[in-house]
């Protein structure tokens, strides 16, 4: 049995708890956060105990932790936490500084503790079914893929301004789709973005709107689109064009009742947002990291995929803001020196 402790028990920290505490060879033992008062009452729902993240880092009886605190405290808790010899789930993204995600890989290469990192949308049944078949080479060889990802409103702008940005905060999630589904990091960045949902994320220095295109050396090309709002829910699809074929992962729809009459065809809307749509990812992916770290294996998303993912989300920032390609080098995907 993996015991576990969770930091932060905000909204997403709640979907965690959850998955720890569902799954039969994990137990929730300790929630921390920094309001008190939060840690105590998801603590008491779980019948975990209340404590601080010093407690956490010395209690040897915990053999993990759950890491779902704000970003600017990723690397941090990573580092102490491999430092005491734990396993470690963080969420995305590792750092909103490439520098510090890459001092952060190479600090915890030194430990034994295995560290994964929360993309969860690899662990969406839809999207796993789709990677798998293009594994199997059933289309043979990938041309051209298209992520689609748009939320149904804008967060509110006192978020935006601490987000790091909708390329690090909300396309990492396709960065990294890309790179696990080609298999492998781009070479060239070309990003476009604009603010036309909401005036107010402009001014706070960000884009809510936004289409990146992706270069591999030996000509594959991905196209992702993101927006901040798509009034009818969330939209999340995922299309490969492959040599021999075509796979395609279509959105999840609040239900599956379709009604024809002669004015035409009606089915109802994509489930609003994500913790509708990727609850049971969310679940999955906390049941491949219990699987690995009970087994000794490594971990489905590594740290290194997080470093990857940050740097292709820091091009691409790079790239909106210049209006220039950018290349990807391998100083941006490797630990720092």
């Amino acid at each position: 049995m993996l015991r576990v402790a969770l930091l932060g028990a905000g909204r997403i920290g709640q979907v965690h708890a959850r998955s720890i505490a569902a799954n039969a060879h994990s137990a929730l033992v300790a929630v921390a956060d920094v309001h008190a008062e939060a840690a105590a009452k998801l603590a008491e729902a779980y019948g975990a105990a209340a404590m601080t993240v010093e407690a956490v880092l010395a209690d040897a009886s915990i053999d993990a932790v759950l890491i779902a605190t704000s970003t600017d405290t990723h690397s941090d808790l990573i580092e102490a936490a491999t430092a005491a010899g734990k396993a470690v789930l963080c969420e995305k993204p590792v750092d909103l500084s490439l520098a510090r995600a890459q001092a952060c890989l190479a600090a915890t290469q030194h430990h034994k503790a295995p560290v994964m990192i929360g993309f969860n949308r690899r662990f969406d049944p839809n999207f796993a079914a789709l990677k798998a078949a293009y594994d199997r080479g059933e289309i043979g060889k990938g041309e051209l893929l298209s992520v689609t990802s748009f939320d149904p409103a804008p967060p509110p702008v006192s978020y935006v301004k601490v987000s790091g940005g909708l390329f690090r905060d909300m396309m990492i999630h396709d960065f990294d789709m890309a790179c696990w589904i080609y298999g492998g990091a781009p070479d060239r960045v070309t990003a476009v973005g604009s603010s036309i949902v909401d005036p107010a994320i402009g001014a706070a220095g960000d884009v809510d709107t936004a289409v990146v295109t992706l270069i591999w050396n030996d000509g594959r090309i991905a196209v992702i689109k993101n927006s901040r709002r798509a009034v009818y829910g969330y939209d999340q699809r995922v299309e490969l064009l492959g040599s021999e074929g075509l796979l395609g992962a279509k959105n999840v729809l609040e239900n599956t009742v379709e009604k024809i009459t002669v004015a035409g065809a009606v089915s109802a809307k994509p489930e609003y947002f994500f913790l509708e749509r990727y609850m049971r990812a969310y679940a999955a992916e906390w049941s491949a990291f219990v699987a690995a770290v009970a087994a000794g294996t490594a971990v489905p998303v590594s740290l290194q995929d997080g470093v990857a993912a940050l740097a292709v989300a820091e091009a691409a920032t790079r790239s909106a803001q210049t209006g220039q390609t950018v290349a990807l080098s391998a100083a941006m995907l490797e630990a720092a020196a």
